[in-house]
């Protein structure tokens, strides 16, 4: 840390690791690791310190009953974790709010969405949507690009001495408002359609097919507030993009492509399940 001005702390165990880790593995990375670093960032003087979290923190608080609106994700809601990945992570922003409290250590924690090009943990939707269908509809309520994480960080640093310590949502601007959570449950197409008119002809001529469930949203109205974030990558970017036979990725989300999480490469993608 000699000479550091600031650090992005990005180093995990992640939800792919689960189940190839044991809980003390997540324990001593996560958690012990992230003391370690703080410790040496107090030492040297570090002037900000960003932690890279996950909105998998927020856990079971996530899903809602059946018959539910859909949860409107802000920084407010409680985490209620459901794995060893997300117990820990929550455990490592505690001990950043703590590092603050006591050092005066400027800590600002980023709960980032997916941002990731892999293929969805969830089989169900793999089998039921193109990859890329499905990765532009997440944007429309739990997803970003990576190219908004990397600008998210980057005002993440210049703004954490002015805060001092917060948490914030990092996903992408939602079209959707709070108005819309019992619909989305229903009928999400038609709330879709409502505020982006172009979106049907385009799914229809791809053969692509919204969802038909949106059970959270993720409102980042904090992030851009606070830390003057401007991200440019949305649903209605992205569906211009493919319209005109782009990509949903950003350029940059291409480039940086898939970096695995395992040695191995097992049947079901990065997760071993």
């Amino acid at each position: 840390m000699r000479g550091v001005r600031s650090v992005l702390h990005t180093a995990a165990l992640h939800k792919p690791h689960v189940a190839t880790h044991s809980k003390q593995a997540f324990v001593d990375t996560n958690i012990s690791g992230t003391l370690v670093l703080l410790e040496e960032a107090v030492r040297a003087g570090v002037d900000a310190f960003i932690f890279t979290s996950t909105t998998s923190a927020f856990g079971d608080a996530l899903h809602p009953a059946p018959d539910d609106p859909a949860v409107w994700i802000t920084e407010s809601i409680a985490p209620l974790a459901k794995n060893i990945y997300g117990t820990s992570k929550v455990a490592a922003e505690d001990l950043c709010r703590l590092f603050h409290r006591n050092e005066g250590l400027a800590c600002l924690i980023l709960r980032t969405s997916r941002f990731f090009p892999e293929a969805d943990d969830n089989r169900r939707r793999r089998d039921a949507f193109d990859d890329a269908n499905l990765k532009l509809n997440e944007l429309l309520y739990r997803r970003a690009d990576i190219e908004d994480m990397v600008s998210a960080h980057v005002c993440a640093l210049g703004a954490a001495k002015h805060i001092g310590f917060g948490r914030y949502i990092i996903s992408a601007t939602t079209p959707f408002s709070k108005d819309d959570c019992r619909k989305l449950r229903v009928d999400p197409a038609s709330v879709v359609t409502r505020y982006v008119p172009e979106f049907p002809p385009v799914f229809k001529r791809l053969s692509w097919q919204m969802l038909d469930d949106i059970d959270r949203v993720y409102a980042n109205d904090a992030a851009r507030r606070d830390l003057g974030w401007a991200p440019i990558h949305s649903f209605h970017s992205a569906l211009a993009r493919v319209a005109q036979g782009g990509d949903v990725l950003s350029p940059l989300a291409r480039a940086v492509g898939t970096k695995g999480y395992h040695d191995e490469v097992f049947d079901d993608g990065p997760y071993p399940v």
